[in-house]
């Protein structure tokens, strides 16, 4: 080739090169999230919340079919709760700053498997429910995954009874929009988002009840809650 032909195409070329040696790497990141952890792992960071917070009640309702798809999950064979470490110990403190005003935390569920998650998805797609996916209230892959999610309520420490939230756990429309309440219901949705923030819970603002923590190398596991 002439050198006048080849500088001619050394930008063709330079531009080939450069997506042959970006175009895996920006894959790579898709890949890694999707990725499952081992159950070894899952047992070294997951931590059972009786036994870190004994005080907050668990009710865990995938176990049961008292939830939407009306039947227990996959992975829920048994009726724990389990959060990674961090977030529990988070949880306990949040526990621990609702007692002092004679109220508690009860919890519906925590880390969630993934079959359990593919489980809800192909329930949304066989009954016709696509939009629940498509509006963010079932999600393909979830914090729950990865330990770092809860769904819970408030509850008065004495007897164990649920206050009014103005809707029941999973339900799925606007009312359940943290923000989208009135009166004694908007000043207990407050207390509980201000109770979990002080401890560095986020609120998923579509569901006053789920809230998410941050830790460090977050993975989703698989672990079936029966064989922990």
């Amino acid at each position: 080739m002439g050198y006048r032909r080849a500088m001619r195409c050394l930008p063709l070329l330079l531009i080939v090169a450069a997506c042959a040696t970006t175009a895996p790497q920006a894959t790579q990141p898709n890949a890694a999230a999707q990725a499952v952890a081992s159950d070894s792992v899952a047992r070294r960071r997951l931590a059972d919340l009786a036994v870190v917070a004994p005080g907050i009640l668990r009710e865990v309702r995938y176990s049961t079919a008292n939830n939407f798809t009306g039947a227990p999950l996959p992975g829920y064979g048994r009726p724990v709760v389990l959060l990674r470490r961090e977030a529990a110990e988070a949880l306990a403190r949040v526990q621990a700053r609702l007692a002092a005003q004679g109220l508690g935390l009860k919890v519906w569920d925590g880390y969630r498997p993934v079959r359990a998650t593919e489980a809800m998805v192909a329930w949304c797609e066989r009954v016709g429910r696509t939009d629940l996916l498509d509006n963010g209230y079932i999600a393909r892959r979830s914090r729950h995954n990865q330990g770092v999610a809860v769904d819970l309520t408030i509850v008065e420490l004495a007897s164990g009874r649920e206050f009014d939230m103005g809707t029941a756990f999973d339900d799925f429309s606007d009312r359940s929009h943290t923000a989208n309440a009135t009166g004694e219901v908007a000043t207990r949705r407050r207390l509980l988002v201000e109770a979990m923030e002080a401890e560095g819970f986020v609120n998923y603002v579509s569901e006053w009840w789920h809230f998410s923590f941050a830790v460090p190398d977050a993975v989703p596991f698989d672990l079936p809650l029966e064989r922990w």
